[in-house]
């Protein structure tokens, strides 16, 4: 039975409280492609019932995992290439000398998912710079809202498919193990990154000033003013040579306009003016 207007009303209203994620008219399938698995979890009849449920005052757990059933989690190893190039070819040398007296690195993976593109990220700096991966104190930060989506993180364990997504087959060899129908990111660079849940739209407290930010593909989510105060806080966590990467239909434009475009040869990232 399809979902009536009034709970797909219901069901963006406390998405958008909760998340700030934005769930437009029209994507009633979306939700309710999304929610039918935890109406079978639930042992309960139908997304009405669901929905009843969630409504009561003591449905906080219930609700949550409804709020991350929207999330989009999306992710792949070294997906869009052209940052990853940038940080290899430009940014890690370029901070590596800034850095130079304190020895120290911090990097914000945010809506990290299941952890791809925080273990890239460490990948690069094992495989290309491991003079600094050893010797310096370099913080590689996941952030997500799924509680279980930041355990899956952790475990840095892939599927055949997750890993044929973008993983060059030599880092693949090099850095983990086949356990079962599974692959499992040896613990040298699982150790590199550290996850932690973060709501983008609530405060961010627990984050250190950021060299590097990668906020891709997330922006996309919210709506305008939710997407300037996101972009406001980045701001005041990056460092004054810091850089921002966003997705590639995304942009601080016209939302925050204390940003600039940097072109690294493919890639574009921003720092602030």
């Amino acid at each position: 039975m399809p979902m009536s207007s009034a709970d797909f009303n219901y069901i963006q209203k406390v998405v958008k409280e909760k998340s700030a994620i934005v769930l437009e008219t029209g994507k009633e399938y979306l939700v309710e492609s999304r929610l039918v698995p935890l109406v079978r979890q639930q042992g309960l009849a139908s997304i009405e019932e669901l929905i009843s449920k969630i409504k009561s005052p003591t449905s906080a757990p219930l609700l949550t995992r409804v709020v991350e059933a929207m999330t989009t989690n999306e992710t792949s190893f070294f997906r869009d290439i052209h940052p990853f190039e940038a940080l290899k070819k430009h940014l890690f040398p370029e901070l590596f000398k800034k850095r130079e007296a304190l020895k120290e690195l911090s990097i914000w993976s945010a809506a990290s998912s299941t952890g791809q593109e925080a273990y890239t990220i460490a990948l690069i700096l094992r495989e290309f710079f491991p003079q600094y991966a050893t010797n310096w104190k370099i913080r590689i930060i996941g952030t997500d809202i799924s509680q279980e989506i930041l355990k899956r993180a952790r475990e840095g364990k892939f599927n055949q498919i997750e890993i044929n997504r973008g993983l060059p087959a030599a880092l693949m060899v090099k850095y983990f193990e086949k356990q079962g129908m599974e692959w499992q990111l040896k613990e040298e660079v699982r150790k590199m990154v550290e996850f932690q849940f973060l709501n983008l739209a609530e405060q961010w407290g627990s984050l250190p000033g950021m060299d590097i930010v990668f906020l891709r593909n997330v922006l996309i989510y919210f709506d305008l003013e939710t997407k300037r105060q996101i972009l406001t806080k980045v701001y005041k966590l990056l460092k004054p040579d810091g850089y921002l990467f966003l997705g590639g239909a995304e942009t601080p434009l016209n939302i925050h306009n204390d940003f600039e475009a940097v072109y690294l040869d493919k890639a574009i990232c921003y720092r602030k003016k």
